[in-house]
């Protein structure tokens, strides 16, 4: 009977200890999940942020040149980096259907010219009115303007240079079939007046302004940096490259130092302020140039992954744009460990 209480007792001894040890077990489980965080606050202002592009040298003359007419592209006469002179022929449409045109029209006005004598001769028999004779002029003047036009046309089947300079880029081949004003080739003048053209983003070329400060660098000048001004700024997007630009006007550059097609790099300093969150780099989780994830905790408890447009990122330092409207801390220590829904404490 000793012997059965003494095994009971035992029994509920080790039950006990064995429960306790589990609850602890749990407790420092659920203690160990608990991820110890640092949060920031943040709040939004206007930054003035620098814009770096890239471009490529060229004048401030440069002109796409095309056929006022459309057709079929008999020659282009001239390649990328030719110099051409004032009047010289660049390219010529096939004529065949042109010449055919101006042939119909021609037999047009001659008949035209034969019915307006016929029509006189029988007005003056008192044979035709008035009206016919008079719709037999009108007839004979549309025939001849027409003609007019079609010469007109025939003489600009060809594209001349308006001026001496070279060829930047040839935009469509032998051949080819285009439209009227179809650019064909893009031409600049022989001048030394240099200006570094460079594509922006939708959100860049917002941003600048006629008038704002820049520095360029160039490969054969590695060491130096040239301020530059914003010359011009375009007021669509480019039919050929897609993209808005700017142009810089670069000052001391020495003249030999530059060519056609150089390569540069532009810092911008736009004077115009963005609104945005200035936040550390390393509360970024993921990401690119344009967007990326960062934790917040709205509960201080848990632990949440939102999306956020980035503007850019200098100095150590994330400039966001959209996403955190309604948030007024992010964590920005201990995040690596985190997850969506993460379980936190935060570290005063």
């Amino acid at each position: 009977m000793n012997l059965i209480k003494y095994l009971f007792s035992s029994f509920v001894l080790i039950f006990f200890l064995s429960a306790c040890g589990k609850k602890k077990a749990e407790e420092t489980n659920q203690t160990s999940d608990v991820i110890p965080v640092k949060v920031i606050q943040i709040n939004q202002e206007a930054v003035g942020q620098s814009i770096h592009a890239s471009g490529i040298f060229t004048t401030e003359d440069e002109t796409y040149l095309g056929f006022k007419i459309g057709g079929i592209i008999q020659n282009i006469l001239v390649k990328e980096g030719d110099a051409i002179k004032a009047g010289q022929l660049l390219a010529t449409l096939n004529l065949t259907e042109i010449k055919s045109q101006v042939q119909q029209a021609q037999i047009g006005v001659e008949k035209a010219e034969r019915d307006f004598k016929r029509a006189g001769n029988l007005y003056k028999d008192s044979v035709a009115t008035l009206e016919q004779f008079q719709n037999s002029k009108t007839a004979l003047d549309m025939a001849r303007q027409q003609i007019s036009v079609l010469k007109f046309n025939q003489n600009y089947a060809e594209i001349r240079a308006l001026k001496s300079g070279y060829v930047l880029k040839k935009l469509a081949n032998d051949g080819q079939v285009v439209g009227p004003g179809t650019p064909i080739l893009m031409v600049n003048g022989a001048t030394n007046n240099w200006v570094l053209k460079v594509g922006l983003s939708d959100q860049d070329w917002a941003s600048v302004s006629i008038g704002d400060q820049a520095t360029v660098a160039i490969d054969t000048e590695k060491d130096q940096n040239f301020s530059a001004t914003i010359r011009a700024k375009s007021e669509g997007v480019d039919p050929i490259s897609g993209t808005l630009w700017v142009t810089l006007k670069t000052n001391g550059i020495p003249a030999k130092k530059i060519a056609l097609g150089i390569f540069g790099k532009a810092n911008i300093q736009p004077k115009k302020k963005t609104n945005a969150w200035v936040i550390p780099f390393d509360a970024v989780v993921e990401g690119n140039e344009n967007e990326g994830f960062i934790f917040i905790t709205k509960d201080e408890k848990t632990a949440e992954k939102i999306r956020v447009k980035i503007s850019g990122i200098a100095h150590g330092k994330v400039y966001v744009t959209q996403g955190l409207e309604d948030v007024k801390g992010i964590i920005t220590s201990g995040n690596a460990y985190l997850n969506a829904g993460s379980a936190i404490k935060i570290i005063r």
